[in-house]
């Protein structure tokens, strides 16, 4: 059988600048996941943090891919653990055609502290744009109704209700591609006032 291409799919082969543009963004992308890792490491500088054994400070990862849900994507972990089945992460995720996600990731060693303490000191996490992800994995990306639960200071019992019987949880901040922010080169702020948001679950 032959295999024909549409005449959307003809004019997207035959567009010479769209992958020229694509390497630009992606460019911009690492430059912005760089600025975000330096804007970390001064915010973090210091801090004691409630990480599992073998945790070691100064890791970090950086990550590309094409093939997240079939859309591309880059990534910065840091500081980054992963251990077997102890993850304490913070990552900080550009996702095509979907979000930037700074994501603070927790399973394994120390999680029933971590869960104390979200719920122990919520009211000086809620209202800062944060979310409790729901989804069946770590890996899942998305956000919305049945993604995500939105941490506001009302939420606290719906919170602690559903953090009760997961074995991992993972707290993100989704950044829209159209908000100012992104055409502004702010999101190594968004990172660090992320990372302060998050540290009232990961410190003594």
């Amino acid at each position: 059988m032959p295999i024909g291409f549409t005449p959307e799919e003809v004019s997207l082969i035959t567009d010479e600048t769209f992958f020229l543009s694509k390497a630009r963004i992606m460019g911009k992308v690492r430059a912005s996941l760089d600025a975000i890792y330096a804007g970390l490491q001064e915010e973090l500088a210091g801090v004691t943090l409630l990480a599992p054994p073998g945790f070691d400070g100064k890791k970090c990862q950086f990550v590309k891919g094409e093939h997240l849900e079939d859309y591309p994507y880059q990534y910065l972990d840091f500081p980054k653990h992963f251990d077997g089945d102890d993850k304490f992460t913070f990552r900080s995720l550009f996702w095509w055609g979907h979000h930037f996600a700074f994501a603070l990731i927790l399973e394994g060693e120390g999680l029933t502290r971590y869960k104390h303490n979200l719920i122990d000191r919520y009211g000086k996490v809620a209202d800062r744009h944060l979310s409790l992800c729901l989804g069946p994995s770590l890996w899942e990306w998305k956000q919305g109704n049945g993604y995500t639960l939105p941490m506001t200071r009302d939420r606290r019992p719906e919170v602690a209700a559903v953090l009760s019987s997961r074995r991992f949880f993972k707290l993100a901040r989704f950044v829209r591609l159209d908000d100012p922010v992104v055409r502004e080169g702010g999101l190594a702020a968004v990172g660090r006032e992320t990372v302060q948001a998050v540290l009232p679950v990961i410190t003594p």
